[in-house]
């Protein structure tokens, strides 16, 4: 496969990652409205709601776990690389290429394959909140697990083919 094929995936990867990221970004609109809507009944009226407060935290986790991914496309992850800053684009792209395959990947890898049993245990009892007046949809919500480690490997397989493109271009 040729650095333009693989380029060519690395851009079908980015573009998921963003319409994802875009998608998915939307639920903290719901996150701010419904707490705000929690804390003035709870206090205001003396109300409480386990539903909307489970689909505050379902969305929540919905919006990090997802996400992820997009954030690191966007280079929006806390970097600690005191080096990172001030160097070379050739150097970023070791740096880039390395971090990837050494740390990113075999993470994500890990969590991916702890978390697909984990998941499919929730989905073969059809796991539900342990609240009565809760949400019927703990499997869902233990789904994100396995689609965060899967959205953030498939980043890490773009940002591995980006450096390993800009190496090879500054040959």
């Amino acid at each position: 496969m040729t650095f333009a094929h693989m380029k060519t995936v690395a851009d079908g990867i980015d573009r998921l990652t963003v319409a994802v990221g875009r998608a998915v970004a939307w639920l903290i609109l719901f996150v701010v409205l419904v707490q705000f809507a929690l804390v003035v009944a709870r206090y205001a009226f003396s109300l409480g709601s386990i539903r909307f407060t489970e689909s505050v935290i379902y969305a929540h986790a919905t919006l990090f776990m997802l996400a992820a991914a997009w954030t690191l496309q966007a280079g929006g992850h806390v970097r600690v690389d005191v080096f990172y800053a001030d160097a070379s684009p050739r150097t970023k792209a070791r740096i880039d290429l390395a971090g990837a395959l050494l740390l990113l990947l075999p993470f994500a890898l890990v969590v991916l394959w702890v978390s697909v049993p984990f998941a499919a245990r929730s989905w073969a009892i059809l796991e539900r909140s342990q609240e009565t007046s809760g949400l019927p949809l703990v499997f869902v919500l233990k789904t994100l697990i396995p689609l965060f480690a899967a959205m953030l490997a498939l980043q890490g397989v773009s940002q591995a083919i980006r450096a390993s493109s800009a190496l090879a271009e500054a040959h």
